[in-house]
């Protein structure tokens, strides 16, 4: 967490939680959800059933800026106790806003053989711990710095990595993930609860 972050908590430590305004999608872009985004609809809506431009607009803007993202994705955590335990979160400042996930926490990207490097979309890089496959043929995987989806443009890659061996995939359905590795997809809909 950057310094001048620690300070504004330190400084103004009762600033009221965000809920709903920023999302990660399965491409490990930021968006930004203004009132009308909100209102058209949940930010990790499920595919099937729903009006794709509905979805779209329930997405919100896409962060462009490069300062901006790099801003959040350095204060970028979770929490790690209490009932809030699981809901990832952007440290704006004083103020915690919790961001709703399309996916997962993160979304790997992977180098191509024979290192097979995995990154993070925050640019760290991980050693995989565990492979997961859902019922959909999506592959996840588990690291020192949390769950995450592998990026689609990144299969070819991690494809020749589960050839190669490096990785086992272990089975496990989409709606136990969140549960199974500790994350919440929509702290707002907690919220709303």
């Amino acid at each position: 967490m950057d310094e001048i972050v620690k300070a504004a908590i330190a400084k103004w430590p009762n600033v009221p939680h965000c809920y709903g305004w920023l999302g990660l999608d399965a491409r490990g872009n930021w968006y930004l959800r203004d009132d009308n985004a909100q209102a058209a609809g949940a930010f990790c809506n499920p595919l099937k059933g729903v009006d794709p431009v509905q979805k779209l607009a329930s997405k919100g803007s896409l962060l462009e800026h490069e300062k901006l993202i790099s801003f959040i994705q350095r204060n970028y955590e979770c929490e790690d106790a209490g009932s809030l335990k699981g809901q990832w979160f952007f440290q704006n400042g004083p103020q915690r806003v919790y961001v709703e996930l399309e996916a997962t926490p993160f979304i790997w990207r992977i180098g191509s053989a024979p290192d097979f490097e995995v990154s993070s979309h925050t640019g760290q890089t991980v050693r995989a711990q565990r492979c997961v496959v859902d019922e959909h043929g999506r592959l996840y995987l588990e690291t020192e710095l949390g769950f995450g989806l592998v990026h689609s443009l990144d299969m070819l890659n991690a494809a020749d990595a589960l050839e190669s061996g490096l990785w086992v995939p272990q089975d496990l359905l989409t709606r136990d993930l969140p549960q199974r590795f500790g994350y919440v997809r929509s702290p707002q809909a907690l919220q709303s609860a």
